[in-house]
C-alpha cells in the first residue's frame, strides 16, 4: 500500500524532509515505524524514543498500534503544550 508520511518539528529536522510517499507492507503504525528505522540511520535517530512522539492517522490523533487499513496519511510530531 502507498501512504503519505508527514514529519513535523524536530522529527522533520532529524529526518531531513517534511513528508514522503512510501510503499509499505506494514499493517500498523508501529510496524511502519519499524520499516522506517530499517531505511537509514536518521530514522533510527528520529524514532529512538517513541514516548516523545505523537502520531495522527488521517488527521486524527492515534496510537502506534492503530491499523493502517484504508488510511492514506500518517503524521509524526512531538507532544504539544499550551501556553
Amino acid at each position: 500500500m502507498k501512504i503519505k508520511v508527514l514529519y513535523f518539528a524536530w522529527l522533520r529536522e532529524r529526518i531531513g524532509k517534511s513528508f514522503e510517499e512510501i510503499e509499505t507492507e506494514a499493517s500498523t503504525i508501529e510496524e511502519l515505524v519499524e520499516e522506517l528505522r530499517l531505511k537509514e540511520e536518521r530514522y533510527i535517530f528520529a524514532f529512538s524514543d517513541l514516548s516523545s512522539v505523537r502520531v495522527a492517522l488521517d488527521q486524527t490523533l492515534s496510537s502506534f498500534d492503530a491499523s493502517l487499513a484504508n488510511s492514506s496519511e500518517v503524521a509524526f510530531f512531538p507532544p504539544m503544550t499550551g501556553g
